[in-house]
């Protein structure tokens, strides 16, 4: 598919398309052309190009997502292209627009987002080298820190300690990086470039550093926050965290698993989760909750009654749900409102299947997204999944991996999912006949692949047929056996391996030493 250019937009690319005259000729280039010139200079990758443009910024924003989004010149969306040449490009440009002292315009930056870049699983910038969040995050810093050594030692003009430009960036920080964001934050009053965290993701952190990047962060103006994996956040740590810290424009929360534990609850575990949905009930902006596999059996109602505003995305998946949890989640307050939800790891057909249709009823007219991975689904249970999901034309999203469905009901399911107009990723799990008579569900990772891969493929190949003949070569079918392409895990996989590595070591000399002394 080829995405219409105008005129002003082909004539931008000539002229980047000569890097070496398009840089000597910026100083002539009308300041409103400048946003036109980066996006087709990004679109081409030329870095050198990308750099002076930003070097010589003549305006008072670099908004990279409206930059990079469609514009009437050129409708295709950019701000999916994670390329590194172009992001580096970008920010050592940012380092030099404040090192500058020959710049021909006057310096009226104030606010650069890079906050609109989206990390996506195919890229298709030529040189195929991403450059994700956690790069971007430890780029940043590193360029702050050392435009504060350059000034310290420098006889600069002194116009330049006047330059304050708001960063707005999502940060990604772990152990490995730690240290480089601590500095850069900590420095942010001195430092012309000011980071201002807008989302914060945290992996592979002990709680002391977790606590202490946050603070440092400034919460008052996260949108997101997302503390994932490796940082073991347990119940009381949480409780401590939001009696410590106010997260007033807060909007998306992620707890890492096992956050809380029901079965080991004594009364003074009861009150203080009541002491936390009290303070998540204070977020008055809070759209977006995710506590997978926490066991939270009967105590969503406590949990999330305080909250003021409906809920738009719900993951609870894993979380042991009892009928209770379900039906006050089908309550209209939330259901009318949900946008995406997860209830993967439930047996739903089992244990609440009126429940859960009340709920998809209550939600059909806005879901876009839908994760029931591991629900125990059948051949059994197809038809009311199609009476359920018959509503829900808004869904874009249908994942359902991991449930026991031979392959002729899910040529039927497809057959019915062709009809959802705007669905367009579909995660569908290995048919129960590619596996060996007398599997067991859920299906343990040892057994995972242990399938016919050339039964699944001609299945799979039906499918895409079913989708072929009903003109639907818009919509993605897959079977990723081990979940969905996350571009953070992806990005920071060989740090967490690393670290997994070092904890199974740490735990098997503990326990070499407690056999030793037993002996």
């Amino acid at each position: 598919r080829t995405t219409m250019k105008s005129l002003r937009f082909i004539s931008a690319e000539a002229f980047v398309s000569n890097a070496e005259l398009a840089r000597k000729s910026l100083g002539a280039v009308a300041h409103d052309l400048f946003p036109l010139l980066f996006k087709a200079s990004y679109l081409l990758e030329q870095g050198e190009v990308i750099h002076d443009l930003i070097e010589n910024w003549p305006l008072f924003d670099f908004n990279m997502g409206k930059l990079l989004g469609a514009t009437l010149d050129y409708q295709e969306d950019l701000s999916h292209r994670t390329c590194s040449v172009c992001l580096e490009s970008c920010l050592t440009g940012l380092r030099d627009y404040v090192l500058n002292q020959s710049s021909p315009y006057m310096k009226k930056l104030r606010v650069v987002d890079l906050t609109g870049i989206k990390d996506v699983e195919v890229q298709l910038c030529k040189c195929k080298k991403t450059m994700g969040r956690w790069a971007r995050t430890q780029l940043l810093s590193k360029l702050c820190s050392e435009l504060l050594v350059y000034l310290q030692k420098a006889e600069c003009n002194p116009g330049t300690f006047e330059i304050s430009i708001k960063v707005l960036i999502d940060l990604f920080v772990t152990e490995r990086n730690y240290e480089l964001v601590v500095q850069a934050l900590l420095k942010k009053c001195s430092c012309p470039l000011k980071i201002c965290c807008v989302a914060l993701r945290s992996d592979n952190l002990t709680l002391q550093k977790f606590f202490y990047i946050i603070k440092l962060t400034d919460p008052s103006l996260l949108r997101k926050l997302e503390i994932v994996h490796n940082v073991h956040l347990e119940m009381e740590h949480l409780e401590m965290l939001l009696n410590s810290i106010h997260f007033p424009l807060l909007m998306s929360l992620t707890l890492p698993a096992r956050t809380f534990n029901v079965r080991r609850f004594t009364a003074t575990d009861e009150q203080m989760l009541t002491n936390i949905g009290e303070k998540i009930g204070e977020m008055t902006q809070l759209t977006e909750l995710s506590m997978s596999f926490s066991i939270l059996t009967g105590r969503i109602q406590k949990l999330l009654s305080p909250l003021k505003t409906p809920l738009k995305m719900l993951d609870v998946s894993n979380c042991s749900l009892n009928h209770a949890d379900m039906a006050f989640l089908a309550n209209r307050f939330h259901a009318n409102h949900l946008e995406a939800l997860d209830l993967s790891g439930h047996d739903i057909p089992e244990l609440y299947p009126s429940t859960f249709f009340k709920l998809l009823s209550h939600c059909s007219s806005v879901l876009r997204s839908l994760t029931l991975e591991d629900c125990n689904i059948q051949d059994t249970h197809v038809n009311m999944l199609i009476l359920g999901l018959s509503p829900c034309q808004k869904l874009q999203e249908f994942k359902f991996i991991g449930n026991p469905l031979s392959s002729q009901a899910l040529k039927y399911l497809f057959t019915f999912l062709c009809e959802l107009p705007m669905l367009k990723n579909v995660e569908f799990p290995v048919p129960r006949d590619c596996y060996p008579t007398g599997i067991t569900y859920p299906i343990d990772d040892a057994s995972l692949c242990r399938f016919d891969h050339q039964k699944y493929e001609r299945v799979a190949e039906e499918l895409n047929l079913i989708l072929l003949q009903a003109n639907r070569e818009d919509m993605k079918a897959s079977t990723p056996l081990f979940g969905s392409y996350d571009a953070a895990v992806q990005e920071t996989n060989n740090e967490l391996g690393a670290y997994l590595i070092k904890s199974f070591k740490e735990t098997l000399e503990k326990f070499t030493t407690s056999f030793n002394k037993m002996s």
